[in-house]
């Protein structure tokens, strides 16, 4: 890897506050690699090889069982993916895709649980890393098990907003098939709900979607601090 690769992966949370030699030994097998859309990283029910990294680019995270596919997760720049499995050295309990053309870091399973034994502060941080995956995992299952399918989606268009500096307009970061997946709904659920949300100034242009009457929207959406990450 190129100086500059390494000094952009030690700001990576995971490794801000890892003693520097540590860091030396956990990067020093690791793959910096830039990967095409639709390239398989990893396959669920394999062992954990490698923990990785999105640097640039969107890896969807997925999961089948009796000839039904389901998104559960995209994982943006910055993130990682698979860190338990990593952990406990057990199988992958989902699959990964780039969605988009990406640049992946991918680490060694056994670099990280070597590493993760030597350096208290490392360890410190991948427990507040799981800590924060699991109430994510909470939150997720409560806006599924409390929540109408036009009320979830409602708040993740809220969420695209507060992400894209709110002005009003947002721009779908993946296409409405994954969108329906990640909100429990079918792609057909999906066009009935968005038909739904259009006397709340909901409107619809491809993957542009404009908020016309947000505080009709927030009305309908109740944003929740205890499940959603938009709420301030």
């Amino acid at each position: 890897m190129r100086p500059n690769d390494l000094s952009e992966i030690h700001t990576l949370t995971l490794f801000k506050k890892m003693d520097e030699n540590n860091f030396a030994a956990i990067i020093q097998a690791a793959y910096l690699q830039n990967f095409p859309a639709q390239v398989q990283l990893a396959n669920e029910g394999d062992d954990a090889d490698f923990l990785f990294f999105v640097i640039e680019g969107c890896v969807e995270l997925f999961a089948a069982a009796n000839g039904r596919e389901a998104t559960m997760a995209m994982v943006g720049p910055s993130e990682s993916f698979i860190l338990a499995a990593v952990l406990k050295d057990a199988p992958y309990l989902m699959s990964a895709r780039t969605t988009e053309k990406s640049r992946v870091l991918m680490i060694p399973a056994q670099n990280i649980r070597d590493a993760f034994e030597k350096d208290e502060a490392f360890a410190r941080t991948i427990i507040l890393e799981l800590a924060e995956c699991y109430r994510t995992v909470i939150k997720d299952y409560k806006n599924l098990k409390l929540r109408t399918a036009v009320e979830r989606l409602a708040n993740r268009l809220l969420e695209f907003h507060c992400e894209q500096e709110e002005t009003g307009v947002i721009e779908l970061p993946y296409d409405k098939k994954r969108l329906a997946a990640l909100l429990g709904m079918t792609p057909e659920n999906l066009s009935r709900a968005f038909l739904t949300l259009k006397p709340y100034g909901v409107i619809v242009r491809g993957s542009k979607i404009t908020l016309n009457d947000m505080k009709g929207l927030i009305t309908l959406a109740k944003p929740n601090q205890l499940i959603d990450r938009h709420t301030k």
